[in-house]
């Protein structure tokens, strides 16, 4: 999936991910990020969990669309400061814009956390890999709370993309992987959007790793 996908869907405001309140398994785990002081959200777009987050952390956000960054900050009233080019905080939240793959390691370098609600998710089978790749190179030390559904995938298109049980474990082969919960979303949908499959299942993993 090419950046150009994500900021079409940006630029046509096509946001069947996005949710209207924190969701409700990062509210239900949230206590394991403590007592960590910075937490790293990639792919973060404009979510509500951001603010969440903010109230007992510093949060750095990482987001390909401009758009994105300028709705979060302006649908919340909060005052922005541009801290360097693409680069925009306010209070305890600070958002990189652009391509994750382009971010340097500086930027997440204090970060002790990673929330992951729908970006692995958001990836086609060949950019999974090298998106964890990534992350275990910019943070060679981190835990991570990864939120995945799990569908028939021959029954639709992603995004989001059914990411099973198998391939977290072929994803994060070196790492300590714990499923702490899931629900069953059949007949429910994604967000705002209902996903005509025959069943879905949103699991929530706790990953570490530390190959610093």
């Amino acid at each position: 999936m090419q950046p150009e996908f994500w900021q079409k869907v940006w630029e046509n405001n096509q946001l069947g991910f996005q949710l209207e309140q924190p969701h409700e398994l990062l509210v239900k785990h949230a206590a394991r990020f403590l007592p960590a002081k910075v937490v790293f959200v990639p792919l973060c777009g404009k979510s509500p969990d951001l603010h969440f987050l903010a109230r007992q952390h510093s949060v750095v956000g990482a987001e390909l669309s401009p758009i994105a960054c300028h709705d979060f900050f302006a649908e919340a009233q909060l005052p922005v400061l541009q801290v360097e080019q693409n680069t925009f905080e306010s209070g305890a939240i600070r958002l990189h814009q652009g391509d994750i793959f382009e971010l340097s390691p500086i930027h997440v370098q204090h970060c002790q956390h990673i929330y992951d609600r729908a970006a692995l998710i958001a990836l086609p089978a060949e950019l999974r890999a090298k998106y964890v790749q990534w992350l275990q190179y910019a943070l060679p030390k981190a835990s991570v709370l990864l939120l995945t559904v799990v569908y028939p995938q021959a029954e639709r298109q992603g995004p989001p993309f059914s990411v099973d049980v198998d391939e977290i474990h072929h994803l994060f082969d070196r790492c300590k992987i714990q499923l702490i919960d899931e629900q069953d979303l059949t007949g429910k949908g994604f967000a705002r959007r209902k996903l005509a499959t025959t069943s879905l299942v949103e699991q929530a993993w706790w990953i570490e790793w530390d190959f610093a």
